[in-house]
């Protein structure tokens, strides 16, 4: 083996441990999702490859066709590799960007995240405590909590994140659970029925929380949903899990536009 292959199998069997290491440890917590399993299976296929290297490059040296597949196979990662560099940039800079400031708000809506093992996830905290943070300086504001059932469990992420507002000295008489969504744009539709309602849709703009990455796709869900004005709060992303949630985004950004959601 040469001196260049030698360094191409090290370097992929690292690539591989890292990336699959850190989706184990991201599903150990309860993180299980497109940003988490990718990176695993790509990771996994980065140790098969370092580890069946030899048997490899018989089968690509076998023919013209094959070397031909296995390069277009790497220019097609390379690719989307860049597609993604290019729409985590659009996130960087979303966040970047001053978030508008609104002066008064009669109404401040917290997405919900996921609740692992039916507790809220740093994710979600980081969310609950930025609305809590508007609730706070707006004490007339209605807080709006929007999360149905996750697959698989019993509780509803409203109720659980109701019950943190709460315990962090939010009276009840100010939420509004809406418990029956399972994506972004049910958690705006719904959230706006139960708004309109209580007689909540105004000139005022809508206050929306959620995280960071989540942003730019937020709002514009939020304004198809029918809400006029909108402001975007952004919650801290963890460090441990930024670029796994980030490329859940680049996903769920493909999926909003395909479905017309965006």
């Amino acid at each position: 083996m040469n001196a260049d292959a030698l360094w191409r199998r090290i370097g992929l069997a690292l690539a591989g441990a890292l990336l699959l290491g850190d989706a184990i440890a991201l599903m150990l917590t309860g993180l299980i999702n497109f940003g988490v399993t990718l990176p695993g299976a790509i990771g996994a296929a980065c140790l098969a490859l370092a580890w069946r290297w030899d048997a490899v490059a018989q089968w690509r040296a076998a023919s013209a066709r094959r070397r031909w597949i296995w390069r277009a196979g790497w220019t097609a990662f390379a690719v989307w590799l860049a597609t993604v560099a290019v729409f985590f940039h659009f996130i960087h800079r979303s966040i970047a960007e001053s978030a508008e400031k609104a002066t008064a708000a009669r109404t401040i809506v917290i997405l919900g995240s996921g609740t692992p093992h039916c507790a809220a996830s740093p994710t979600l905290v980081a969310r609950l405590d930025a609305g809590m943070a508007l609730a706070r300086q707006w004490p007339a504001a209605w807080v709006v909590v929007s999360g149905g059932r996750d697959f698989l469990r019993q509780c509803r992420e409203a109720d659980i994140m109701a019950d943190y507002l709460i315990a962090h000295g939010l009276t009840a008489d100010r939420l509004i659970r809406e418990n029956r969504s399972t994506s972004t744009e049910e958690n705006l539709r719904f959230s706006r029925r139960l708004l309109e309602q209580r007689g909540l849709i105004a000139a005022e703009p809508l206050v929306l929380v959620t995280s960071d990455f989540h942003l730019m796709r937020a709002e514009r869900i939020a304004r198809k949903a029918g809400f006029g004005s909108v402001v975007g709060v952004a919650a801290p992303t963890p460090l441990y899990l930024r670029y796994n949630a980030w490329l859940r985004e680049y996903f769920a950004f493909i999926s909003g536009w395909v479905l017309g959601e965006i």
